[in-house]
């Protein structure tokens, strides 16, 4: 029996044996401090113990010999979409994918803050517009619709795009069913469905980004780059399923 500490009852238990002990801790030592310390990854642990950086921390070897079932279910991802082995389009501006990014934290020199980035679905050729503000979408769009289509000769069906206001609106949806043009809006909180523009999105920013870092260039410079950015990919990149670049198809 225990005896009652203020508002704590403390018990002895040296003197029961380990068949009493069923209460005590069974896990050893390390994978105990792994799960006292939030899950941290045993790699971290390790360090944290050998330049002696954490007060308490017993010198004893932090080895991830078995799979933590709580950090398995805790921190698993989910799967990435699958590739497709096919092109759902027959020619070029048949589906435009469209997404923005931004704000940026510099305005570019001509004070632009948005990038408004077109993806070609069969081609993938991809087009950068630079905004001031969200609300000029439809404007640019309206502009960059009449000279795209003039330019190559073809007639664009549909466009997709997320829910954000800048693309639903009443003058996306007039100047579509004026011209026959389908929009094809995501399901909420789904990026990964428009994940064409999506990763584009990403490669544009990261080799911009690289471009102004190994040239020590100011942030201003960022619409620049992106533009240089896009203008490389189109002539680089190939439709692996057509084997030919972006810029040919």
């Amino acid at each position: 029996m225990g005896h009652r500490c203020e508002n704590v009852y403390a018990i002895n238990i040296s003197k029961y044996d380990g068949h009493d002990r069923c209460f005590s801790s069974m896990h050893d030592q390390s994978w105990l401090w792994h799960r006292r310390l939030e899950h941290a990854n045993m790699n971290l642990i390790s360090q944290l113990n050998k330049d002696e950086l954490v007060k308490g921390l017993p010198k004893i070897n932090f080895q991830k010999d078995k799979v933590c079932e709580a950090c398995k279910m805790g921190k698993q991802i989910k799967n990435s979409f699958k590739n497709k082995n096919f092109i759902s389009t027959s020619r070029p501006l048949e589906l435009l994918h469209m997404d923005l990014f931004g704000p940026s934290r510099t305005p570019s020199l001509g004070g632009k803050s948005y990038a408004y980035v077109i993806v070609d679905d069969f081609s993938r050729y991809t087009w950068v517009l630079f905004l001031s503000q969200k609300s000029e979408a439809f404007y640019e769009f309206s502009k960059f619709c009449n000279k795209v289509q003039n330019k190559k000769g073809f007639t664009i069906t549909c466009i997709r795009s997320d829910h954000e206001r800048e693309f639903e609106n009443f003058d996306f949806e007039e100047y579509c069913n004026k011209h026959g043009i389908n929009h094809n809006f995501l399901a909420p909180r789904t990026p990964q469905k428009n994940g064409v523009v999506e990763k584009k999105n990403r490669t544009l920013q990261e080799m911009a980004r690289t471009m102004l870092n190994e040239n020590n260039l100011p942030n201003y410079f960022w619409a620049e780059a992106v533009n240089t950015s896009c203008y490389v990919l189109n002539r680089i990149l190939l439709r692996l399923i057509l084997k030919k670049t972006h810029y040919e198809l």
